[in-house]
């Protein structure tokens, strides 16, 4: 993805946000803390829809794999995914950033093996 498009995403999300009654800015931390488990929440109901899109009842014949009802699911996991961001305080650039940073940490592990859990490893980031 283009950070061009990134930067735009967090933009119309920041909006969306604001036009729900839910603006990011000079939150407390409880304020912060009780946002995140709201999104955590409704990530995880978006989850949840994303798996009822593909026939994962091995026992249920009917089920059919609803590609296009997938995207909206995972379209909907971005948008409360980039507010959980958008409430920890960051940008589209600094997600960029650490993400970079995350990925190359997982390589990384993949590289050596990865046999030992090293809580280390991802401090830095």
């Amino acid at each position: 993805m283009d950070k061009d498009k990134l930067d735009r995403i967090f933009a119309m999300q920041a909006e969306l946000n604001a036009r729900i009654g839910v603006p990011h800015e000079n939150l407390t931390d409880q304020e912060k803390a009780t946002w995140i488990l709201n999104y955590s929440r409704a990530l995880s109901q978006e989850v949840s829809e994303l798996i009822d899109s593909v026939p994962w009842k091995w026992w249920a014949k009917y089920q059919t794999f609803d590609i296009q009802n997938a995207r909206v699911e995972a379209i909907d996991i971005l948008h409360f995914l980039v507010s959980i961001f958008q409430v920890l305080g960051m940008s589209a650039d600094d997600v960029f950033e650490v993400y970079c940073k995350k990925n190359a940490v997982n390589h990384h592990r993949q590289d050596t093996g990865y046999t030992t859990k090293d809580k280390s490893d991802s401090r830095g980031i």
